[in-house]
């Protein structure tokens, strides 16, 4: 069997499938990994995840990351060019106002089920007319989908509310 290289675009789920014994170490590395217990957000979540969006939600250094799971399993240590990192918008923007909120999507329940809510938010952002504002309710930071809606051009907004509670709002693409 081929071995899986570990880099910043790998997935979190098809890292933990190669090499299940690093899921303790994620873990001890940022607390928030330790939602991977959960089989529904494994499932979900886990899928759509890379090394770098993991490090920026367990707010670790990616280099530093990618280097201490590769050296867990044997590989070697990997100089790794970082675009400054991704960054999420945590200060109230100027273009948000509570009165413009258009939709809320709770994704809560869904990842519950067992959903993706990516394409239930992503849908709600495209029909953002402009000026208007979809507020999304996460109990994470949900990195790949703010990436997404960010290359559609929308504005977002991370509120976070507690350890597992945020609010994430978006603009219209565009405006």
């Amino acid at each position: 069997m081929e071995q899986l290289i570990i880099t910043p675009k790998t997935k979190i789920s098809d890292l933990l499938d190669a090499y299940p014994q690093l899921e303790d170490l994620l873990i001890e590395m940022a607390p928030p990994f330790k939602k991977l217990k959960n089989p529904v957000l494994r499932k979900t979540i886990a899928r759509i995840t890379t090394i770098n969006q993991a490090a920026v939600i367990g707010k670790l250094n990616v280099e530093e990351l990618v280097n201490k799971l590769r050296s867990e399993v044997g590989q070697d240590h990997a100089d790794i060019e970082t675009d400054g990192g991704t960054t999420f918008n945590t200060r109230k923007p100027d273009w948000f106002d509570a009165a413009k909120v258009v939709g809320e999507i709770d994704t809560r329940d869904m990842l519950h089920a067992g959903e993706h809510p990516v394409h239930v938010v992503l849908a709600g952002v495209k029909k953002l007319k402009e000026g208007e504002i979809l507020k999304v309710i996460a109990p994470f930071l949900p990195a790949p989908l703010i990436e997404k809606a960010s290359s559609m051009g929308a504005g977002h907004w991370v509120n976070q509310l507690g350890d597992e509670l945020f609010e994430i709002y978006f603009s219209a693409p565009g405006g």
